[in-house]
């Protein structure tokens, strides 16, 4: 039966009208399955409700494929928010291989129907049917309970049939639990993670969106609630799942959950070799599309992910791994991603994937002290082009050329042909909108650079990178208060991320806010010295503690540049800043002879405003447009 009215037990309450656990007063997050399962054994306290019984009314067979998975879930997150154990339980008693018993004792906490009838508070296992008037009050609650129950089993059965909340449904991965008891094991899982986004992603653009792996990266052993997760990002849908990996074999265990009211609309479990990790993939993307289509009513979804081509497992495996260091996103992960990527290719050398990879590695890695811009970019080049040249359907790798295109080439007209083909291949592909946006914005094109800034950042709502290039992108736009409020918001996000302070003190400086400026720069810049910053903040006028700072930053790269590489157009910023026209027009020349890809942004670049009208910047603009044909 379904208990109507609120009950406690321990320091718990429940309201079945309102769907609420709270604990003191104070609300749990518990719905979906969980939350059901708990009415259904309070509704049967003290008797064994059988994991049959729980399936025939909770789990719809044709809505719940893998049902033991689902279960084993739910009564872990309801034992969770109970701070329940199964070794020592003190609500929720398991039985095993049959099911479960709720053990404590439970009090009902409803007004007294009449005076001298039902007590305000007693045990639920009172014989309240014992009278002719109670049973018929029974059956009428019984018929009611059936009722509520037929409805909402009924619209959990059709949930993945009815018309969703709008045209497009949005759907996020969450980083899959390693089950395998070995650390060594997370570029796997997080490789996983990343290979479901990238073949959902591709499954009906124009009508699914997938969150990208930045974003749902953040979730990774958080422990949030599914509401929480799916609010933040956006998203209608979660996928969640977990690898288990020995033995020479592989099982992925995966469920879908609607996030409106955290129902278990599918699950699975898949198991293959070791060996065969790019069909296990595939096996559960075609499964879990084929749900979503149901939404969707587009029996298309399926038709981009059937032409896989066979790779070497182990070529893939190191694929893998190569991504989960370049997602470090860190000097020592680019590199380490290098070398993985390197030996995937010597495993198998017509793996495009792993090109586009080491393309993406150099490209982002820049001029170092290995290697200087015009090497470091003709490898990318070359990376970038095998890539196209051995899978031209792969979207990663004409985003990788388009990007080395506008930063090596200084040709963002070319550039856009391989934007625009990345973006037609996978629209959910956030990287592709990220760097288009900045060859847009070099062909001066700012409204529409804005707009894919802002695609990139629906599909990646928590990346720093992102919201912080977001912030450039409007300063490269002129759209001062916009790029302020969005570096604000990324400082939000991620107060750690100093890269965002540097834009964020930029804008200030050219709104005059001088002040907000100088405190932006120097945590945009933490390896200033305190004399420094005394310097520059003693009895001079605001101005002048800007300048205090542009020569302290100058004085500090050229400690930097004896020991490292350090570029020529960095320095000409900070000339151009300190005012320094001549000193900061000779370090655009020494990057334009370098060919540093921040060139290509010269015309465009406010803090260069000051330079506009020198003859020398602009034979430099009309060298970078002889670039672009």
């Amino acid at each position: 039966m379904r208990l109507v009215g609120k009950y406690r037990f321990g320091p718990f309450e429940v309201d079945t009208r309102a769907r609420e656990l709270s604990k003191g007063g104070t609300k749990i997050k518990l719905r979906g399955q969980p939350y059901l399962i708990l009415e259904v054994l309070l509704g049967r306290a003290g008797e064994v409700v059988t994991r049959e019984e729980i399936q025939e009314k909770l789990w719809p067979t044709d809505t719940f494929v893998d049902f033991e998975h689902g279960l084993n879930t739910s009564v872990k997150k309801l034992r969770h928010a109970l701070c329940d154990s199964a070794e020592q339980p003190r609500y929720i008693e398991t039985l095993p291989r049959l099911g479960y018993r709720f053990v404590a004792p439970l009090k009902d906490m409803r007004e007294p129907l009449s005076e001298g009838n039902l007590p305000a508070e007693r045990a639920i296992s009172a014989p309240w049917w014992s009278k002719t008037q109670c049973r018929v009050g029974a059956v009428v609650v019984v018929i009611a309970a059936l009722s509520i129950l037929i409805a909402h089993f009924s619209r959990q059965r059709f949930a993945l049939r009815a018309n969703p909340t709008s045209e497009r449904v949005m759907l996020a991965v969450l980083p899959f639990l390693n089950f395998s008891g070995d650390s060594s094991q997370e570029y796997f899982n997080d490789g996983l993670t990343e290979e479901m986004i990238t073949q959902l992603g591709s499954a009906d653009p124009q009508r699914l969106g997938v969150i990208a792996r930045t974003s749902v990266m953040k979730y990774k052993n958080t422990g949030k609630d599914m509401s929480e997760i799916g609010r933040e990002l956006g998203v209608d849908y979660v996928l969640e799942g977990s690898v288990r990996r020995a033995g020479g074999r592989v099982r992925i265990s995966a469920q879908l959950i609607q996030v409106r009211d955290q129902t278990h609309l599918w699950a699975e479990s898949f198991e293959r070799d070791a060996n065969d990790s790019l069909a296990l993939e595939v096996a559960i993307s075609n499964a879990i599309a084929s749900q979503v289509e149901q939404t969707l009513s587009s029996p298309h979804m399926l038709a981009r992910r059937t032409d896989i081509r066979p790779v070497n497992p182990e070529a893939y495996d190191l694929y893998l791994k190569g991504r989960y260091y370049w997602n470090q996103r860190t000097p020592l992960g680019f590199w380490k991603a290098i070398e993985s990527f390197k030996q995937a290719i010597e495993k198998d050398p017509n793996y495009g994937r792993a090109y586009a990879g080491l393309a993406d590695c150099y490209v982002l890695i820049g001029p170092n002290d290995i290697l200087p811009a015009k090497e470091v970019y003709s490898l990318a080049k070359a990376a970038a082009l095998r890539a196209v040249q051995l899978d031209d359907a792969l979207a990663e790798a004409h985003a990788s050329l388009g990007f080395v295109i506008l930063l090596y080439d200084w040709n963002p007209a070319q550039a856009e042909n391989e934007f625009r083909r990345a973006i037609e291949l996978d629209p959910n592909y956030p990287t592709a909108h990220h760097w288009y946006a900045y060859d847009l914005a070099a062909m001066k094109r700012s409204d529409e650079a804005v707009a894919e800034m802002r695609r990139a950042l629906e599909l990646d709502p928590l990346s720093s990178i992102i919201n912080t290039d977001a912030g450039q992108i409007l300063l490269l736009a002129r759209l001062t208060d916009e790029a302020i409020a969005q570096c604000q918001k990324t400082i939000k996000l991620d107060p750690q991320f100093n890269q965002v302070y540097w834009y964020l003190g930029l804008l200030y400086e050219q709104k005059g806010m001088f002040d907000q400026a100088f405190g932006a720069f120097l945590k945009a810049t933490p390896g200033l010295s305190d004399s420094t910053q005394g310097a520059a903040t003693g009895t001079a006028s605001h101005v002048s503690d800007l300048k205090g700072y542009w020569r302290s930053r100058i004085a500090m790269l050229q400690r930097q540049s004896k020991k490292h590489y350090v570029s020529p157009y960095t320095f000409a910023v900070s000339y151009a800043r300190l005012g320094n026209g001549d000193r900061a027009l000779d370090n655009l020349e020494r990057a334009f002879d370098e060919r540093y890809p921040s060139i290509v942004f010269v015309q465009i670049e406010p803090v260069f405003d000051s330079l506009r009208s020198d003859p020398r910047f602009a034979d430099l603009l009309r060298r970078i447009s002889a670039f672009q044909g």
